[in-house]
């Protein structure tokens, strides 16, 4: 049996206009430890708590290029 996965690539905003990209596995689970300031980094030191886009990907090695390129930007 061949188990699905879902990988995603997200950018976090703050008031002020700054931006996160991140990956993850499980956005709802991410967006809510961003918002909550649950780990200590970037997004809780800048305030990067409202979710302004995610996309899906099926494969990890698709995803983790993704973020890259976007952060490239």
């Amino acid at each position: 049996m061949r188990r699905e996965y879902e990988f995603y690539v997200y950018i976090m905003a703050s008031g002020s206009g700054t931006l996160y990209v991140g990956f993850t596995n499980c956005i709802e689970w991410r967006v809510y430890e961003h918002k909550n300031d649950l780990v200590e980094g970037f997004t809780k030191k800048y305030q990067c708590h409202k979710l302004i886009y995610y996309e899906e990907h099926q494969y990890v090695l698709n995803a983790i290029d993704r973020e890259k390129q976007i952060k490239r930007w």
